[in-house]
């Protein structure tokens, strides 16, 4: 055994050794202790009637390698004669490890002292949570604190994995909150960005408009400036016909006689030429006052586009003040939507402590119940037949009330999604509420979930009673074998016949058991369905 030991130091493939019945020694104990202390792959060691308790010193460098070890979860000591000594250098190893989740010391003899220090370190220790110690001579108070520290351990971590999966699925829906929220504000800066280039767009066509303008202007100011160079060869032309008919004048008055008609032919000319140029002169000033008139024409039209401009920057410095109205206020939602999850958390808490207190309780109640039952046996499996179907019938009523929830549950759902879907862009204030909606149905489903799981972890207690139970009577039945083999040959029918009736009532129990073990199938399908 030793040599075997020895070589499974380096192992890194055997998980599970079963040494039961090998009468070890304190070499054994020994080595064994040294393998805890530096295997890092074995999780299950069975050493179920071995006598290590006997060999004081080889059990504490056991103990001291369990304290060391970092992977073992299940270790069988049955039937080893461990004395309230060595239950106390258990105790301190268990103060150390962290990684035992599973530890029967059945049939030895720890007495009142070893259940003390057990109870002791099981109160430090948070990883047992199945503590198997019956046939120890304990008192039945210390048993009691023992289970009652086992059962905390167990709710312990089942709430823990509970709140983890909580918290996780708490944190995906404020990722996706988030993520709705970050593309709700993309969408906002895309809307802002095509406004932006639609009003670049627009301020380009206008500038082209008013360059067009500008060149129209130009281009009446250079047909204004042709008629005020034509006005002004028109008045050097006049000037010229003055200073001709000066002299025509002068020309007349030295001979009046001979050229009359001349001079009179030249005065109609001159006046047809004055009429021509009044003439020229009054078309001249209308198309001025046209041009006058288009000029003022093109500077309202100057002044509307200024206009125009002007509000559309306003409009767009108001769309800048929403998106950052929109920011902040999902930026507030986002702190309400956390306070919410605190608010959450504390609530859990705090029926988590309701509900370990109604679980003390019942687990009172259960115990007083099998100690009547202890009392009176035949009795107590007819009341487990009807118990059992009631239980059965529970287990209906309530898988009907689940699926019934979980549907109506599931249509509020659909309801809120297409109304969030529907009303998503208008209406993000009654979103929020429509959420608050839907996340309190769900805490109602998981409420009736976890008093569901209460109800399945009492029928689960029930059960590991009744397994209690005959294990009891199994080591009733062994005792009565030992005392009968010394006694004569006379009581042999008599021994054999309660023989019967013993193994008659072990048949019933495993037949109980068999049937319990339906119940947990059907439990666990109902889990499943529930988890689903």
């Amino acid at each position: 055994a030793k040599v075997l030991l020895t070589g499974l130091f380096g192992n890194t493939t055997v998980k599970v050794l079963d040494l039961k019945g090998n009468n070890l020694r304190s070499t054994g104990a020994e080595v064994l202790g040294k393998l805890l202390a530096h295997n890092k792959c074995l999780r299950r060691l069975v050493l179920e009637w071995n006598a290590l308790g006997v060999w004081d010193e080889a059990f504490t460098l056991f103990c001291e390698g369990l304290a060391s070890n970092s992977m073992l979860i299940q270790l069988d000591l049955r039937n080893n004669q461990i004395s309230h000594h060595g239950a106390s250098e258990l105790a301190l190893a268990l103060k150390c490890n962290n990684t035992v989740e599973v530890l029967d010391l059945r049939w030895n003899n720890i007495g009142l002292l070893g259940g003390r220090s057990l109870l002791e370190a099981l109160q430090k220790n948070k990883s047992i949570v199945q503590l198997e110690i019956a046939g120890n001579n304990i008192p039945s108070d210390t048993l009691k604190a023992l289970e009652q520290t086992t059962g905390h351990n167990s709710d312990r971590r089942s709430t823990l994995r509970e709140s983890r999966s909580r918290t996780q699925v708490l944190s995906k829906e404020i990722h996706t909150l988030k993520e709705e929220k970050g593309r709700q504000f993309l969408s906002l800066m895309e809307t802002i960005d095509r406004q932006r280039e639609e009003i670049g767009r627009s301020n380009r066509s206008t500038s082209i408009q008013l360059g067009q303008l500008q060149e129209a202007l130009n281009e009446r100011k250079s047909a204004v400036n042709s008629l005020t160079a034509k006005l002004q060869m028109t008045e050097a032309a006049l000037a010229l016909s003055e200073q001709k008919n000066y002299n025509m004048g002068e020309l007349l008055t030295r001979v009046k006689a001979e050229k009359e008609e001349q001079r009179e032919r030249q005065s109609r000319e001159r006046k047809k030429e004055q009429e021509d140029s009044a003439l020229r002169e009054g078309r001249l000033l209308r198309e001025i006052q046209n041009l006058t008139e288009t000029n003022v024409q093109l500077r309202n039209k100057m002044e509307e586009m200024e206009c125009r401009c002007k509000s559309q920057q306003q409009h767009i410095f108001e769309l800048k003040q929403g998106l950052t109205n929109s920011t902040a206020e999902l930026k507030l939602r986002l702190a309400q939507a956390e306070d919410r999850l605190e608010i959450e958390k504390r609530r859990y808490k705090q029926a988590l402590e309701d509900m370990d207190s109604l679980r003390q309780k019942e687990v009172e109640h259960v115990n007083r119940h099998l100690e009547e039952s202890e009392r009176a046996l035949q009795e107590r499996i007819f009341k487990l037949e009807g118990q059992r179907i009631q239980v059965e019938e529970e287990l209906s009523k309530a898988k009907a009330a689940c699926v019934t929830e979980r549907a109506e549950a599931e249509e509020e759902l659909g309801r809120v999604r297409a109304q969030v879907r529907l009303e998503e862009q208008e209406h993000v204030s009654s979103l929020e509420e429509k959420l608050r909606l839907v996340r309190f149905t769900l805490q109602e489903v998981q409420l009736h979930c976890s008093q569901q799981k209460q109800t399945i972890s009492e029928l689960q207690a029930k059960n590991s009673h009744q397994s209690i139970e005959t294990d009891a009577l199994r080591r009733r039945i062994e005792e009565l074998q030992q005392e009968l083999s010394g006694k004569d040959q006379e009581k042999v029918a008599e021994v054999s016949r309660v023989r019967v009736e013993l193994q008659e009532q072990i048949g019933h129990l495993q037949a109980e058991r068999t049937a319990q073990g339906g119940l947990k199938e059907k439990i666990s399908a109902l889990e499943r369905e529930i988890k689903g």
